[in-house]
Parts: C-alpha cells; sequence; structure tokens
C-alpha cells in the first residue's frame, strides 16, 4: 500500500487564505441577499397589510349603510346576522393590523400564516397615526352600536345613525392615510431594491475580480510550480539515464516505483519494470528459496524495530547469480548485487531504495583468482608431499591412480543394461574411488582427496536413489579427468625435481584419455604407459619409510577424529612384502587402519571412563609362513557391537526386526562386510559410506585369500588377511 507523503501546510498558506476569502466573499453576498430577501417580504406584507386594512375600512363603512337602509327588518334574518358578523370582524381586524402597523409586530393572516412587519418611521408614522385618530373616533360608535344591535328589546337607531354619520367623515381620513402610507411603503421598498441590486451587482462584480486575481495568480504559480516540478524532473530523468547503476523504490507490496534508471533495464535484462512487482521480476531467475527469503528480507527492512545494520547482514541478494530466461543461449547468467536502504518521511519508512550493479567482471575475476589460489595451494600441496614422502611411495601413488582410473574406466565401459549389472557397475567404481581417495589421504593430498570424496557423494547418492540408468554414470567422467589432471601434476612436479636434483632419476607422466566407443570412456579413459616413476635405490629405507608413512596417516585421521592413537609394528620393518603383493596389502592396510581409528578407537575421554588409556593402540604386523603371507591390524578400541548392526540394519529397512533378531554373528559381519554400509551415522573424509570393508572383502577375493575377524566387545578387535603367495 502505497505511503501518502506529509504535505507541507506552509507552502499552500496563501492559496488556502486566498480560497477561503473567495469563499467568504461569497458567503457574504449570500447572506446579504438573504436578509434582503427577507426585509423585501416584511415590506411587502406591510403594503399587503395596508391594503387589507383600507378595504376593511371600506367594507365597514359599506355594511354601516347597509344597516342603516335595512332598519327595522327583524335582526335575527339571516341578512342581519351576516352584516353584522362581518362588520364585528372587519373592525376587529382594522384595530389589530393598525396597531400591527404602528408597533412592526407580527401578524397573522385568515390562512394562519404569519408575518413580521417592518418598524416604520418618519411620514409612513404620521399617516398610520392620522389613520388610526380617524379611527379611534369611530371604532366606539360601531362597538357601541353593535353592543345592542341584535336585541330586538332594545332601540339602537340613534347609535347606528351616529356611526354612519361618524363612518362618513372619517372614512374618507383613513383612506387618504392609508393610501399615503401604501405609497410611503412602495417607494421605501423601491429604494430599498435599488439600493440591494446595487450593491449585489458590486459584490458580484467583486467577486468576479476576486477570481479573475485569483486564478491569475494561481495559475502563475501553478506554472512556476510545473516549471519547478518539471526541471526536478528533468534534473532526475538526466541522472537516472546518466548513472551505470540499477536505481528503483519498492514499496510495501514489493512494487518497482515509475521511476527508475535506464541502466536497470539491462541490468535485469527486461525492458518493462515500472510498476511491476519485484518478485515477480525475479521468479525463476534465482532459487525459490531465495525469492522467498528476500520476500522476508525486505518485509524486516520495513520493520523500524530491526536495525537496518543488523538485516543488511542477512541481504539474501549480495552477488547473487540471475539466470538468463532469454531464448538466447549466448548471454550468460549474470551475477548482480543488491543493497537496500530505507527511504524516511519524517520518521516513518515510506520506501526501500535498492541500488543493483552488474558485478558479473568481479565475481567471474574472483572465481579465476580463487580457481588459480586453489591450483597454486595445489601445486604447492603436491610439491610438499614430493619432498617429504619416499619417491617410491609416490611413485606407488602415481601408479595406483593410473591403475584406478584404467579400471574405473573399463568398468563405466562396460555397457550394462539390467539393473543388477548396474548396480555392480557402481559398487565397482565405489570401491575404486574409495581406494583412490584413502591413498591420497594417506598422502596429505587434500585437493585430490576432496575430487575423490566429491565423486563418492554422486556415487552414493546413485546407491540410494534405486534405480539406475547408463546416463547416471556420465557425471563422473569429469571426477576422473580432474583427478586424471592432478596426477599427472604430481609427476610432472616430481620430474622436475629429478631434473634439478643430482640423483635423481627420470619420472613419466600419464597420458591424456584417448577416445573410446564409450562416450563416458572417451571422456575419462586412460590407456597411458607409466614407466617406473621415480626410480631412486631405496635399499633399506623402503620399509621404514612405509611404517613412518602409516603412522602419519592413522595421526591424521585421528587428528580429524578427535582421538589419540598410537601405530605399533614389529616385523613390518624386519619382512619383506612380496612385490605382487604390495600393492593390495597397502590398500587393505590403508583400509584397516581409517577403520581402525574412525570404529574401533575410542575418543579419550570414553577411554578414560572405561579404565583404559587416552591414547588408543593400533598393531601392524605381517608375517610370512612360506605358502602365505599375513596381514594381521588389531586395535584396543570398543570392539564390534552387534547390536548396533542388527538395529541399524532394521533402520534402514534391510531386513525386519523378527529377521534380523535371527541374524548370527557370521550374518551380522557379513552385512558389516557389504557395499553402502555403515554404523556411522554421518559420513565424512574418513568413513561412514560403507566402502572401506567392502574394499578389502574385494581385494581379499580378488588374491584368493582369507579374511578373518575376531572381536571383543569393550576391548578389542583384530582382522587377519591372509593372501598366497603363489
Amino acid at each position: 500500500m502505497a505511503t501518502v507523503p506529509n504535505v507541507d501546510n506552509k507552502r499552500y498558506q496563501g492559496l488556502i487564505i486566498s480560497i477561503a476569502l473567495f469563499l467568504s466573499l461569497i458567503g457574504a453576498l449570500l447572506a446579504f441577499t438573504f436578509y434582503t430577501s427577507n426585509l423585501l417580504e416584511r415590506n411587502t406584507a406591510l403594503i399587503d397589510q395596508t391594503n387589507q386594512v383600507a378595504n376593511s375600512a371600506q367594507a365597514v363603512i359599506k355594511d354601516l349603510f347597509d344597516l342603516d337602509s335595512s332598519y327595522g327588518e327583524d335582526t335575527n334574518s339571516p341578512h342581519i346576522q351576516r352584516v353584522l358578523s362581518r362588520l364585528e370582524q372587519n373592525t376587529a381586524l382594522i384595530t389589530s393590523s393598525i396597531a400591527a402597523i404602528e408597533q412592526g409586530s407580527t401578524i397573522t393572516d385568515a390562512e394562519g400564516n404569519s408575518y413580521d412587519l417592518p418598524k416604520i418611521d418618519g411620514q409612513a408614522q404620521t399617516n398610520i397615526a392620522a389613520a388610526n385618530e380617524q379611527w379611534k373616533a369611530l371604532e366606539p360608535k360601531i362597538q357601541t352600536y353593535l353592543k345592542d344591535a341584535d336585541n330586538i328589546m332594545v332601540t339602537s337607531a340613534d347609535e347606528l345613525t351616529q356611526a354612519v354619520e361618524q363612518a362618513k367623515t372619517s372614512s374618507l381620513f383613513i383612506n387618504d392615510s392609508l393610501d399615503n402610507l401604501t405609497k410611503d411603503v412602495f417607494n421605501s421598498a423601491e429604494r430599498q431594491a435599488t439600493t440591494i441590486r446595487l450593491i449585489q451587482v458590486l459584490g458580484v462584480a467583486a467577486i468576479f475580480t476576486y477570481f479573475l486575481i485569483f486564478v491569475f495568480f494561481f495559475v502563475r504559480r501553478l506554472r512556476e510550480t510545473d516549471a519547478e516540478a518539471l526541471a526536478a524532473r528533468q534534473e532526475t530523468q538526466e541522472i537516472m539515464e546518466t548513472v551505470n547503476t540499477g536505481l528503483f523504490l519498492l514499496d510495501k507490496d514489493l512494487n518497482i516505483g515509475q521511476q527508475h534508471s535506464r541502466a536497470l533495464n539491462n541490468i535485469i535484462g527486461s525492458d518493462r519494470l515500472a510498476g511491476e512487482n519485484f518478485t515477480n521480476v525475479l521468479r525463476g531467475r534465482i532459487s525459490d528459496k531465495d525469492l522467498k527469503t528476500t520476500q522476508q528480507f525486505i518485509e524486516q527492512l520495513y520493520n523500524p524495530r530491526v536495525k537496518e545494520k543488523l538485516v543488511d547482514s542477512l541481504n539474501p541478494l549480495n552477488k547473487v547469480m540471475l539466470h538468463n530466461l532469454s531464448e538466447d543461449k549466448n548471454l550468460d547468467n549474470r551475477f548482480l548485487d543488491f543493497k537496500f536502504s530505507r527511504v524516511y518521511d519524517n520518521k516513518d519508512i515510506a520506501r526501500i531504495l535498492v541500488n543493483v550493479n552488474d558485478v558479473s567482471d568481479a565475481v567471474y575475476l574472483e572465481q579465476r583468482l580463487e580457481k588459480e589460489r586453489s591450483q597454486n595451494d595445489m601445486q604447492i600441496e603436491m610439491l610438499t608431499t614430493i619432498l617429504n614422502v619416499n619417491p617410491k611411495i609416490i611413485n606407488e601413488f602415481i601408479g595406483n591412480t593410473q591403475a584406478h582410473i584404467e579400471k574405473m574406466n573399463n568398468i563405466l565401459k562396460n555397457p550394462g543394461s539390467s539393473q543388477y549389472e548396474l548396480e555392480g557397475k557402481l559398487k565397482a567404481i565405489y570401491r575404486e574411488m574409495h581406494s583412490l581417495k584413502g591413498e591420497a589421504s594417506a598422502l596429505k593430498l587434500h585437493s585430490f582427496t576432496k575430487i575423490a570424496s566429491d565423486a563418492e557423494d554422486k556415487l552414493h547418492a546413485l546407491q540410494n536413489q534405486g534405480q539406475l540408468s547408463g546416463n547416471e554414470f556420465l557425471p563422473l567422467a569429469v571426477h576422473l579427468d580432474d583427478l586424471l589432471s592432478l596426477s599427472n601434476t604430481i609427476a610432472t612436479l616430481g620430474e622436475r625435481i629429478n631434473r634439478s636434483a643430482p640423483s635423481a632419476a627420470k619420472a613419466s607422466t600419464i597420458q591424456a584419455p584417448v577416445a573410446t566407443q564409450n562416450p563416458v570412456a572417451d571422456h575419462a579413459a586412460s590407456n597411458a604407459d607409466f614407466d617406473g616413476g621415480l626410480d631412486i635405490d631405496l635399499d633399506n629405507e623402503a620399509d621404514d619409510d612405509l611404517l613412518s608413512f602409516y603412522n602419519e596417516f592413522t595421526k591424521e585421521i585421528a587428528a580429524r577424529q578427535g582421538k589419540r592413537v598410537q601405530l605399533k609394528s614389529t616385523t613390518l620393518t624386519q619382512t619383506s612384502i612380496p612385490a605382487h603383493l604390495a600393492k593390495p596389502i597397502k590398500e587393505i592396510s590403508i583400509q584397516l587402519l581409517r577403520n581402525a581409528v574412525v570404529h574401533g578407537i575410542e575418543s579419550p575421554s570414553v577411554r578414560h571412563t572405561t579404565g583404559k588409556p587416552d591414547v588408543g593402540t593400533i598393531d601392524l604386523e605381517v608375517q610370512d609362513n612360506g605358502s602365505n603371507f599375513m596381514l594381521v591390524v588389531q586395535d584396543d578400541g570398543q570392539g564390534i557391537n552387534y547390536d548396533n548392526i542388527r538395529n541399524k540394519l532394521i533402520q534402514e529397512g534391510r531386513f525386519g526386526t523378527e529377521e534380523a533378531n535371527q541374524l548370527s554373528k557370521g550374518d551380522l559381519l557379513k552385512q558389516l562386510f557389504s557395499s553402502g554400509f555403515s554404523t556411522k551415522e554421518n559420513a565424512d573424509e574418513d568413513g561412514g559410506r560403507g566402502v572401506g570393508l567392502d574394499i578389502i572383502k574385494a581385494k581379499v577375493k580378488e588374491y584368493d585369500g582369507k579374511l578373518n575377524v575376531n572381536s571383543e566387545l569393550g576391548q578389542m578387535t583384530r582382522f587377519v588377511i591372509t593372501l598366497p603367495k603363489a
């Protein structure tokens, strides 16, 4: 709802006074006209009354003569009674009318209407006094006659004669006086009418003249105001057309004002914005969540109890990406930065001023700088790893990376149409990606680990969605390319270091993927050869470095998990691992060590309450009994809680309650080693996706080995991996 601005009354004070004066003149003229109309009405009533008195006097004289000529007739005859009655009425009327005319009082006619008579003076007063004097001479004689006129027992001839004689004398004087009075009143009324007309003409002329003056000054003032408004509007328009930012006003209903900067159309990408609703302009171009948050944000801006600086920090349209809705696909999405400011009218919030800038170039520059910074950090991270890790381990990592990527590429090339085949592909890729992530994490290659974790997120989502299709594997190609690029970078950095070092040997890089018949494989496959990496003679330091590698890896995971762990091994540095088993032993060791830290060892506080040392112990031992090679990993942690496994299976809907309760420990262990199952509530970089034990099971099966698990709740867990040497 629009807010009505307060009006400055001082600016319109002259106009208000002029209108009030104009209305006062009109009111005065109307009041004078009403007064003069009343006065003329009273004069007319006076003239009518004098004529009535004159007519009544003539009727009295006529009735007296009639009675005189009819004297001797029966007084009870209708004729005599009618004349006597009329004589009595006219006599009373003349008496009351003359008194009213003299005093200027109110009279009432025969129909009951009342009239106010004007007071008379001067010659008119003299005339009415003369008429009254003659009437006072006649009226007593008439009353004396009327007293016994209808009494047949009393003779009233003398009284009638006297009245007739007096009427002959007085009627002339009365008529003359009343005629003179009528003339005086008429002349006076005519003079008053002339005066009234003159005053009315002058009043109308004055009002009309004032109106002309008023219109003249008002129009001139209006022109001046219009000129000022036009100049201000022109200045505003020039500003709005010149500024490079988008400026507009928003009301409480989120409607855009009629005035906005010309740049706003180009920034928003719409030709029509004035009067449009802000939410309709943004709908479809930002997320529904951001749109709803924007509405709530502007509502808070209109809340006077909320501080503007506080709510500004919650601005959801700070460098927001506005999606392109145009049919022109060549137009990129743009980043816009909206700034909101309150516009006050006195102490009330009248509008919200919005300033919007196209910050796409700045955002893209920030993204490019961030990407370059990330690449630099990544190269520094890789360089640190190369300089601080045994070259053989780096060499193995590069070779394993190539092998994992090539294997995932081959899995992707396998068409697979049934759900069973697609689920098999998913599990196989998941295992390879998790193994690759484990090795990268062990080397503290966090950039590598991050890409692998993102890929695992997509794989985990596919694993939980149920129905799969071949096209859903396509996004994995991007992650394979990124991993391949990083491994090439590591190899290149190692090669440069070797060139500059006197004792360094040549290192080769993994070649870029070559085209295959599978569109995903075309994007991610790598058929490159690895010719040995860093060829440095390590002598007897290899096993020592491997133990140090495992120890650092274990401590880093423990630090992330908020635990304290000590890795022990008495045989790793004394036992030679067969060359063809070095890779699986290392992969399995990484998964078992991670599993021991994440799932086995308790936090220091928990260990303290159970009487254990704060630092957990993990033993990693290798044994060569001639025909088999054994890997033993044991921790002194909380052991395997089979009830937790059973409850998690029920919670995830894999088994019903009754069916789960019938599972043996061996059955529960099989479920623990199944793909996608984990007892950890929340997945993170170190675990919780249910892939680590699945990898161990797959590796042991791949090398025709054996897997043995022994656990005591609250005490320990021991994994024994037996791989045949042949």
